[in-house]
């Protein structure tokens, strides 16, 4: 039975923030083979506010520990009272497989974000082109629902690769908005042919004859991709010797960047010649803990909060996801990012602990 008393008008809820959110699952759907769609509500009766292509970080409470886990959402902010993630599960997969196995209506998981910049909303243009494969297509999904209730009539062109037709995600959504929205073109691609369904379209993997096929203009608009990174790189490389304005492509990407080395202590020469290694300590105070450490050089300030015993939610760990976000009280710190925070939050005060050395000594609100 449907509990009616769970509704409430905006204006009567808070929105969704970017902090700590505990929430429902109301909804496990099958979309592909290993693919499922998990959907939630908040806790505490709030509405979601982000942008389409955004991404959360769930907490999944593992028998082994909170495992942090990074996921796209294929929802859009234009139905603003759940949001849902679409995950293949792949053979090396732990956080999904764990989802797949333990989460049903009614269990709760905590949430960090929304966050990213992979978003329509933040490179507004007149044409569009969506180039994916595999799960690559949850934000293309998130953007491609905004549009269909928001603004229909938009130019969007929408090329989707996967192995085997079984294997298009949300292929029959997708063929269904083909049909409702004037400025949608679909096409789609695959590499093998299976003996579950025919197939008279596309084959092969996408190139620069078959994108012309699939896109006769795609000079002509602001491109976003999302797929393994190979099909990435692909892509990239295919549009740049193609003479595409660079300016007008963006991917997500979840993949590391390469790790700065930790630099070398510091050593100095002592009386009788013998080297002496000095390694310079900056103090931090993790206050909300009431705990003071020791962050030695080279460190940031999550390293050190492990060492010390303080818990600070990570999941990515090289600046993108956001989740290890901590309000910085008083002090300096260098900090190189991948984009999980934004300028006015940095403004106000906030770092990232996984992507941040301090510069002298600090205090943090965790």
């Amino acid at each position: 039975m449907t509990d009616l008393g769970l509704y409430r008008h905006l204006d009567q809820m808070t929105p969704w923030n970017d902090r700590l959110q505990v929430l429902e699952v109301i909804g496990v759907s099958d979309e592909a083979p290993d693919v499922k769609t998990f959907t939630f509500r908040s806790d505490n009766q709030t509405w979601f506010r982000y942008k389409p292509g955004q991404f959360v970080t769930l907490e999944l409470p593992t028998a082994d520990g909170p495992l942090m886990r990074t996921y796209t959402l294929s929802s859009s902010p234009s139905r603003p009272f759940s949001i849902a993630v679409t995950i293949k599960a792949q053979a090396g997969s732990i956080g999904t497989r764990w989802m797949f196995d333990h989460l049903t209506p009614g269990s709760h998981v905590k949430a960090y974000g929304p966050t990213g910049d992979f978003s329509l909303h933040s490179h507004p243009a007149a044409k569009y082109l969506f180039i994916s494969a595999g799960s690559g297509v949850t934000p293309m999904m998130s953007m491609l629902r905004w549009l269909n209730d928001c603004a229909p009539w938009t130019d969007v062109g929408f090329v989707n690769c996967a192995r085997r037709p079984e294997e298009i995600i949300f292929r029959k959504e997708l063929e269904l908005l083909g049909s409702r929205m004037p400025g949608l073109s679909l096409g789609f691609m695959i590499e093998e042919r299976s003996s579950r369904e025919g197939w008279f379209g596309h084959m092969g993997r996408i190139d620069a004859i078959r994108l012309p096929l699939l896109a006769p203009d795609f000079r002509e608009r602001e491109i976003f991709c999302c797929g393994p990174d190979p099909f990435m790189r692909a892509v990239r490389g295919m549009l740049d010797s193609a003479g595409f304005d660079m300016t007008k492509y963006h991917q997500e990407s979840f993949a590391a960047p390469v790790v700065e080395e930790i630099p070398a202590p510091f050593t100095s020469p002592a009386e009788d010649g013998a080297a002496v290694i000095v390694e310079a300590a900056t103090p931090i105070r993790f206050a909300l803990s009431d705990v003071d450490a020791e962050c030695v050089a080279g460190q940031t300030v999550l390293q050190t909060a492990r060492a010390s015993g303080v818990r600070i939610p990570a999941a990515c760990e090289f600046g993108l996801c956001g989740t290890c976000k901590v309000k910085k009280v008083a002090g300096a710190v260098e900090m190189s990012h991948n984009g999980g925070i934004l300028d006015h939050e940095i403004d106000d005060g906030f770092i990232l602990a996984c992507c941040s050395k301090p510069l002298s000594a600090l205090e943090i609100e965790a």
